[in-house]
């Protein structure tokens, strides 16, 4: 090691790796999807509606396989029951399992509530195991009376009104626990979980936007110009807002000039000069926001629109996880001497190597395929509609 470079023993390795930076990622997409479905089902933005039943699938697909990458990284992912069974009220991971099991719980309720009139007549047009399948999902219930459909109404919207608060405490809570670690002058700000939170929001917006026009795209169905320059909006909004605080914590750090201000940048400006300076913020972050402000300040034909939403989509997708990757894997790159960097390479065919990586994140979209043959993305009856 240079000796201009001191790094002390315990800071050579990188030990929370690339799974537990995959881990918020995936956590976001849910969070952020299920604030999409929310703004229709609670706050009536009627634009919306065609995809607030496939947002909550979205984040369903994802909820599915949110603590896999937790379990991937402990060495007896058995004993993960251990900490609900046995819980520490001070622990916020604790409060995370049962944050996950309730919020889980909750979301699968209002597919079905939502979904209940649609699995009805499915259920009257199957035949064997489907049927059966309809059968338990509408809990045997076929009354589809008015009186019926408005209760249905009620309990709809209890379940997305109380599904915000849990979806933020879902995400918030990890940026909290990176905020908490004092240790490490780059996680402990109270704008963490906020960052963390606004994140989740751009992610999962961009997700829905990015994987709606991918389908409409292939299946060659319309779509829906009002929903997606509405949702397009919201994702700007909610970007600059993220985009914001994120350059905040940075130019905080600047002008404190604290104690560790010189271990920040210089990991700033050393390792993490690419990841972050280059593709979060240059080519991730700016570009996105000037492609905003033509979609969103000038009156661009619908052809393109279709092309650049979903664009703008994928690049937040990404920009995402390299804030992941630079708040998670940057964080532990700097040695508690603050006179040296450490390094980190991820391996292709590790446990939790870039593979597994690449397997994982495929895992929720593969789900999200499967539950598309019980439940139909699309109404094309909008009286079959409970939204």
């Amino acid at each position: 090691m240079d000796a201009a470079n001191f790094v002390f023993p315990n800071d050579l390795h990188v030990h929370w790796s690339m799974m537990i930076a995959l881990y918020p990622y995936i956590t976001g997409i849910v969070a952020g999807a299920f604030i999409v479905s929310s703004l229709y089902h609670v706050f009536k933005v009627e634009a919306l509606k065609p995809i607030s039943r496939f947002s909550l699938l979205f984040a369903l697909a994802f909820l599915a396989f949110a603590t896999l990458p937790l379990l991937m990284h402990l060495g007896r992912p058995e004993r993960n029951f251990n900490i609900m069974l046995t819980p520490n009220p001070s622990s916020a991971m604790a409060g995370f399992g049962y944050i996950y099991t309730l919020y889980g719980i909750v979301l699968l309720l209002e597919i079905l509530f939502i979904y209940r009139p649609t699995l009805v007549r499915l259920k009257e047009q199957t035949k064997g195991l489907m049927k059966l399948l309809y059968t338990v999902l509408t809990f045997g219930s076929d009354n589809l009376s008015p009186k019926s459909r408005e209760l249905d109404h009620k309990i709809i919207k209890f379940l997305a009104a109380i599904g915000i608060p849990m979806a933020c405490v879902l995400h918030g809570y990890v940026g909290f626990i990176f905020g908490g670690v004092k240790a490490n002058p780059i996680w402990a700000t109270p704008l963490m979980p906020v960052i963390f939170l606004l994140s989740a929001c751009v992610s999962g917006i961009a997700g829905i936007i990015f994987v709606y026009s991918f389908i409409k795209k292939v299946s060659k169905q319309p779509v829906d110009m009002a929903c997606l320059r509405t949702c397009t909006n919201y994702l700007a909004g909610f970007f600059i807002i993220d985009f914001s605080f994120e350059m905040l914590e940075v130019f905080s750090h600047s002008y404190l000039r604290t104690w560790y201000h010189h271990s920040v940048e210089g990991l700033l400006w050393g390792p993490l000069f690419n990841s972050f300076w280059v593709w979060q913020v240059g080519m991730l972050s700016v570009i996105p926001v000037f492609l905003f402000g033509w979609l969103c300040l000038t009156k661009v034909k619908d052809s393109i629109y279709r092309i650049i939403a979903p664009l703008v989509g994928l690049l937040l997708l990404i920009q995402v996880m390299f804030m992941r990757w630079n708040v998670v894997i940057g964080g532990q790159l700097m040695s508690k001497s603050h006179r040296g960097f450490t390094e980190f390479h991820p391996e292709w065919f590790d446990r939790e190597g870039i593979i597994a990586v690449l397997v994982l994140i495929s895992l929720p979209l593969i789900l999200l395929f499967i539950l598309s043959k019980i439940f139909p993305f699309w109404l094309e009856d909008e009286k079959e509609s409970t939204g």
